[in-house]
Order: C-alpha cells, then sequence, then structure tokens
C-alpha cells in the first residue's frame, strides 16, 4: 500500500498568490505542500512582458512575508507620479505621492521578479515542501481530509485545499464551480518600449475610443512597459504589422508624449474576461487570485487583488488555527468567502465603471468625462481619497497590508 503524505494545507499553483499564501500560512506554523506545473527562475537579460502595478499593501504584504528584500532591486521601478487623460479633450488628473507626504504611489515590477523573490523566501521555510514541475491529477474531497494524486503516482491529503492555479483553474473545472463571465471584447497587447523621452518614474495614462493605454516605468530611465486595450482586429492588425508601422501608430496614439517610441523584442496579445467564480469556498476548498477572479487591467489591480486574498487566507486561518478549530470546515470558511467577494466585487464594478464611462467618443459622454476628471483634480480631498485607493490603503485591508 502507497503511503500518503499528510499536510495541513494543499495548495495548487506556485505562482505569486500561491507562494505568498503558502510563506504566511507556514509562518503561522501551519505545514503547506505546494504543487507547482512549472518553475521559478531568475529574472536577467531583457525586460519581462507582464508586469505588475503593485501598490503600497501588496508591498507591505511581501515585507511582511520576508519575500521583499529578495526582489532584484535593479530591476525595480518605484513610481511618484501618474498622468491620466482622454484623448482629443481638456480632461486630465495627475497624482503625485509627494503631496501624500510619501515617497512613492507603487512600484512596477516583473511578475518573474516576484515570482522568485518568493520562492527564495519560501525555501527557508521548513514547513513548506515547494514540489516544482508537478501536476494534480485527481482530486477529492472527504469529511474531514482532501485525498490528492500527482501525475508521478505520489498521494496526498490536507485538511484544506487552496486552488491558485490562475484564471484556468484545473481545481475550479475539476470541483464544478461554476462561473459569472463576459468578454470585454478586447485584446490587450503587451511591449516592452524604449522611449525617446525619459519616463521621469511616472505612470501614464491615456483613454481612446478604443480602449485604455498605458505607459509603466520600468527600471531604465527610458524604458516603459505598454497595457494596449483594443478590440481583436486591430490587434491582430498591430500584430501583424512591420515594426516601424507599430511604432508609428503607437507613437502617434499616445500624442507624442514620451517622443518616437520603439519596440523592445516582441509584442504578445491576449484577449480579456471578466470571470468571477460563484463560490470562492466549499468544504476543504478555497480559490484564490485569477482561479477566483480576473478583472480588466484597466488600473492594474488583478495582482493586488489577488495578494488581498493571500494576506485574508493567511489571516482567517492562522486565526482558525489559533483557535483550535477545523481549517477546512466549510462553516469556517464562510465570513472569509463574504469579504473576498465583496472586495472582488467591488473592483470589478469600479472597473466596469471607468471601462463604460471611457470608451466611445460620444460627445455628452466625453463632456461628462472632462467635468469629471478636471473636478477630481481640483478638489484635493477627492483626490486624495482616489490617491488612497490607487495605493490600496482602505479600511478592509487585512492585518499583513496594513501600515504599521
Amino acid at each position: 500500500m502507497l503511503s500518503t503524505q499528510t499536510y495541513d494545507v494543499a495548495i495548487i499553483g506556485g505562482g505569486m498568490v500561491g507562494l505568498a499564501t503558502a510563506i504566511g500560512l507556514a509562518m503561522e506554523e501551519l505545514r503547506v505542500v505546494v504543487i507547482d506545473a512549472g518553475e521559478t527562475h531568475a529574472v536577467s537579460g531583457e525586460a519581462r512582458l507582464r508586469v505588475s502595478a503593485i501598490n503600497k499593501a501588496s508591498q507591505r504584504l511581501l515585507q511582511n512575508l520576508g519575500a521583499w528584500s529578495y526582489l532584484d532591486s535593479e530591476r525595480l521601478s518605484p513610481y511618484q507620479k501618474m498622468e491620466v487623460w482622454d484623448k482629443d479633450s481638456l480632461g486630465k488628473i495627475g497624482f503625485d505621492a509627494h503631496s501624500l507626504s510619501e515617497q512613492h504611489l507603487g512600484s512596477i515590477i516583473e511578475n518573474d521578479n516576484i515570482s522568485f523573490a518568493l520562492a527564495k523566501r519560501a525555501a527557508e521555510l521548513d514547513q513548506i515542501t515547494h514540489l516544482e514541475n508537478h501536476r494534480l491529477e485527481k482530486i477529492a474531497f472527504g469529511e474531514r481530509e482532501a485525498w490528492l494524486t500527482l501525475d508521478n503516482g505520489d498521494n496526498l491529503s490536507a485538511a484544506l485545499v487552496i486552488g491558485a492555479d490562475g484564471a484556468n483553474s484545473w481545481v475550479r473545472e475539476q470541483c464544478k464551480i461554476p462561473m459569472t463571465f463576459w468578454d470585454y471584447g478586447h485584446h490587450a497587447i503587451v511591449a516592452s518600449i524604449r522611449t525617446e523621452i525619459p519616463h521621469l518614474d511616472t505612470a501614464r495614462q491615456v483613454f481612446l475610443d478604443e480602449g485604455p493605454l498605458a505607459f509603466l516605468p520600468l527600471y531604465e530611465s527610458n524604458l516603459c512597459s505598454i497595457v494596449w486595450s483594443v478590440p481583436p482586429a486591430k490587434a491582430k492588425k498591430l500584430l501583424e504589422a512591420d515594426k516601424l508601422e507599430f511604432e508609428h501608430t503607437l507613437t502617434a496614439e499616445f500624442d507624442g508624449r514620451m517622443g518616437m517610441c520603439h519596440l523592445e523584442g516582441e509584442p504578445q496579445a491576449f484577449p480579456l474576461r471578466m470571470r468571477y467564480a460563484r463560490h470562492f469556498a466549499r468544504h476543504r476548498l478555497l480559490l484564490a487570485g485569477d482561479a477566483a477572479h480576473t478583472i480588466h487591467p484597466l488600473a492594474g489591480q488583478g495582482v493586488n487583488l489577488g495578494f488581498l486574498d493571500a494576506a485574508a487566507i493567511i489571516q482567517t486561518i492562522g486565526e482558525l488555527k489559533l483557535d483550535g478549530k477545523d481549517i477546512g470546515d466549510y462553516g469556517n470558511l464562510r465570513a472569509l468567502e463574504r469579504w473576498r467577494k465583496a472586495d472582488a466585487l467591488e473592483m470589478i464594478a469600479a472597473m466596469e465603471g471607468f471601462k463604460r464611462l471611457f470608451e466611445g467618443s460620444n460627445p455628452v459622454k466625453k463632456a461628462l468625462r472632462d467635468f469629471g476628471l478636471n473636478l477630481v483634480d481640483n478638489i484635493s480631498p477627492v483626490k486624495t481619497l482616489f490617491m488612497q485607493q490607487a495605493m490600496g490603503n482602505k479600511s478592509s485591508l487585512p492585518k499583513l497590508c496594513k501600515a504599521e
């Protein structure tokens, strides 16, 4: 008879959210196994295409988990300012960290840099078993534990399973958890861009008739990551265009604010969809990060929402353990599920509201946008509230994300 390895928590997915959750739970003295289909590597060479705008709440989480110091500091890009405007109109708004006596609003960091830092920190903790290049083949849930079979035939059991295996979650599919979703009808083009004019540690976003275009400052003064939301037909045309045509189109769409734009490497595109799992928790199961929800990349909040999931799970499961309660019993997980669903819905609604307000060239809409942007820009308390939200500072933060 094959022996079964027993853990407190099994986390499926070794990305940013999965590893952050594992570290926090290990720091709460829980035995954790991470089943990771891939493996993490140090970042080097040209900029990676997938980056995240890490807000202050997520930074505090990574610091409290002991992972922030393992980031490659030469590839970090803290940004002090944000500029947002509506193309072909007078509507604009600007944010500056110094007006809040902050050093910066957040940091643009390559996802692989974050994952590698988390993996390094996880490797220091004896309570974590990180199984790289392994897939889950079977999962079954009992009254008192869940049983898992890996692709190499190994058997594991855990009191709680956390599905952190991304937007196309295998765990969610196996558990037949239905999804609410809609297609945004857009693709996001991501690319690394060398600009003629230095970015001056400023994140910039313009709302075009077809969708938003963001220039996010990277770790070199003339290097940016772009996220460009366009209809699928335009995405196809742009990816098939020659390099010079792409660069000229991009420069013109951004009003030439960064001077001439030059492509570094190949751009990529992926479809934009909102997904929202009907259940974030079941008996012996939690969903976290993109497995539970995906949102429009309009404000770069997707990974920050995932890190809030991680911090809330760590806090709740840690408290259940301290109180001697069953960490996988659905009755004990319901309050956590309500908390995470409320946060996700709030973010989805905000992104949808922004998207609808800023899409199209209807003159009435454009006038409303101009009025709204300029109003916020000129009313100090409202602008401060917007900035605090952008930095992730809100009342319902988990403890690991709160300022001292």
